[in-house]
């Protein structure tokens, strides 16, 4: 899973800087043999370097989104106000890079664009003598960018129902883990699927399975946080992962007694269970015309709940584990969701 910065060819000669520590696996410059890549480490070389220097693009790895931040780039614009400002950032710290990126200082907007890491630099190329149709460069142009763009996406993105795939959620539960253990985080993953769904699909047709499942991922978007990530892995079956912002933390799980840290871990999974009824509580609402004049609250979903670092420390583990709890559910009588080994705390 890998971001493409794009450059285009009327840029070829410039040059390009990259401000941070980023591994070399993470910043791919190896498509862009002709294009000059300048890496400083700290913000006061990259002031020095953007006010001698004419970047096309300056590139810098956001690992905070303060005052400090909001300072340098503002530097930067202002010693280099034509060149393109982009941060690069981890997944999980995306919530939080969309609203920077959104914001100004002083009338002034900060970045123009964010990308998360790892990324590569391409370098957009075209051969109008050879074009058969006579386009321009810019429309051929224009084509590879989209054409880019959509590959990108199909990465990303499930392709039914437009929330994330597998592959996104277990590479994104992956890194908010790990910074969890650095930050106190709560994180949570829920698994659940539709009930019955089989029936749905067997009794009315494909398209109509389609359509519910299109229902059911809006739905659970809607019911969860802006930075709670919603995929579909596969089927019937979809996955959460919620998660706290360290700026939303009420409280902090260093320091703190065994018996105290407990109680403070078990809060997230309450917060979680409450979104998930609300979701079950919206698909019962949720008018299914398909389905007939009995419709509405027919829907029903099952899920298991897993959380870090209770029930498991890696990405294997806490999805067994989920689907352990999954798996109860569906024995207890399904239209519930089940903490792990924690009956009394389903979501009825």
């Amino acid at each position: 899973m890998q971001s493409r910065i794009n450059i285009d060819s009327n840029d070829k000669n410039g040059k390009i800087l990259l401000i941070g520590r980023a591994e070399t696996t993470a910043v791919d410059t190896s498509n862009c043999p002709s294009i000059q890549f300048q890496r400083c480490l700290n913000i006061p070389d990259a002031i020095v370097a953007a006010s001698t220097n004419d970047f096309c693009i300056i590139a810098m790895v956001a690992e905070d989104f303060g005052e400090s931040t909001i300072l340098s780039l503002r530097t930067i614009r202002k010693v280099t106000p034509n060149s393109k400002i982009f941060l690069l950032t981890q997944m999980w710290q995306e919530p939080k890079v969309v609203e920077f990126v959104r914001s100004s200082s002083n009338g002034t907007k900060l970045a123009d664009d964010y990308y998360i890491l790892p990324v590569s630099f391409t370098l957009l190329t075209t051969d109008s003598e050879q074009s058969t149709n006579k386009q321009s460069e810019a429309e051929l142009l224009t084509q590879q960018r989209k054409r880019i763009e959509i590959l990108e996406k199909l990465v990303m993105e499930d392709e039914l129902t437009g929330v994330k795939n597998r592959r996104f959620v277990r590479e994104f539960l992956r890194q908010i883990t790990n910074q969890a253990q650095k930050e106190s985080l709560h994180v949570t993953l829920l698994v659940f699927d539709i009930d019955n769904f089989k029936q749905y699909n067997d009794l009315y047709g494909h398209p109509v399975g389609d359509n519910i499942l299109k229902q059911a991922a809006v739905l659970m978007q809607k019911s969860c946080r802006k930075q709670d990530v919603v995929g579909r892995i596969g089927g019937d079956e979809f996955a959460v992962v919620f998660w706290n912002l360290p700026t939303d933390k009420s409280v902090s799980l260093d320091d703190k007694s065994r018996e105290e840290r407990r109680r403070l871990e078990s809060e997230h999974p309450t917060q979680v269970i409450n979104i998930c009824e609300r979701f079950r509580s919206e698909l019962k609402k949720t008018d299914l015309p398909a389905l007939g004049a009995e419709g509405k609250g027919t829907l029903t979903i099952s899920g298991g709940l897993a959380t870090f670092p209770r029930d498991g420390s890696t990405v294997d583990e806490l999805f067994n584990q989920a689907d352990q709890a999954l798996l109860e559910a569906k024995r207890s009588g399904k239209n519930r969701v089940y903490l792990v080994g924690e009956e009394k705390q389903e979501a009825k």
